[in-house]
């Protein structure tokens, strides 16, 4: 087959699996196959826990209704947030077309997600740095924007549209946002724009970057590789710096502070 047609021949759905069953070890593919189900299932469950988590915390912001706040008193979960999370998760699987495009919306998305990390890390440094940390990361302040550029890129590989895609599931939110913040009176509107301006501009920059860049990556090949690979990179760090430097000081942090007071105080008795 290598032979006649290249390697280009060789077409498996599940590569280890029917590679393992090519080479006659059938309990190696059972176990692969069997982990095709465990792993993402695993996965699922963590993502249950941790989706319910943050509709009810988005409950303690009244931004959205009091009733996702509710707690079941017996086993100590948000039993109405994780229903509400299970029928949008329905409501998702319906709309796209297959679940390989769902998969790659939500893996994108997921990257925009950890675009907040290492800007957050740095930030809360910034707020708090006589705070009690068992734990010091020396080399933050190299590895934190190097993993803001490592997941700018890899955002960047998902390709157009999808990055636009899942920026448009972003904005789907922005209405219930912008309803509670007139319910509040627009109190904070504006420092939260303030602090979150270096997010909107990224992804607006993010989505120009997907839409002109290299056609190896579905763009119009306006700025092609290696160019659009150097843009993003130089682009990033300057939205990571904007980024650090935009933290707000809240009443959720004095909050903490406090907290951190208290757990100083366990160690130092422990000690």
């Amino acid at each position: 087959m290598i032979a006649a047609t290249g390697w280009h021949g060789i077409v498996f759905n599940s590569p280890f699996a029917d590679m393992a069953i090519l080479l006659g070890i059938h309990w190696l593919s059972v176990l692969l196959y069997m982990d095709a189900f465990v792993s993402p299932f695993g996965t699922g469950v963590s993502f249950v826990a941790n989706t319910a988590r943050a509709l009810f915390a988005m409950e303690g912001n009244k931004h959205v209704p009091s009733f996702l706040g509710k707690i079941n008193l017996k086993y100590g979960i948000p039993r109405v947030a994780m229903l509400v999370n299970t029928i949008l998760s329905m409501v998702m699987v319906s709309v796209f077309r297959s679940w390989a495009v769902l998969a790659t919306v939500l893996s994108t998305a997921t990257l925009i997600a950890y675009l907040t990390g290492p800007v957050t890390a740095v930030s809360l440094r910034k707020m708090g740095p006589n705070l009690f940390r068992p734990i010091r990361l020396k080399h933050l302040p190299w590895i934190a924007p190097l993993s803001f550029v490592l997941a700018s890129l890899a955002t960047y590989w998902a390709m157009w549209p999808t990055t636009v895609q899942v920026i448009l599931i972003i904005l789907l939110g922005l209405p219930f946002y912008f309803y509670y913040e007139w319910k509040a009176g627009f109190k904070s509107t504006a420092q939260a724009f303030k602090a979150s301006g270096w997010m909107v501009g990224y992804l607006v920059f993010i989505s120009i970057m997907s839409f002109i860049g290299s056609h190896q990556f579905n763009g119009l090949n306006w700025l092609p590789y290696p160019l659009d690979f150097v843009v993003i990179i130089v682009a990033s760090l300057g939205f990571y710096y904007w980024g650090i430097k935009s933290y707000v000081v809240t009443e959720d942090f004095h909050k903490a502070e406090k907290l951190n007071d208290e757990a100083e105080q366990i160690a130092s008795e422990n000690d």
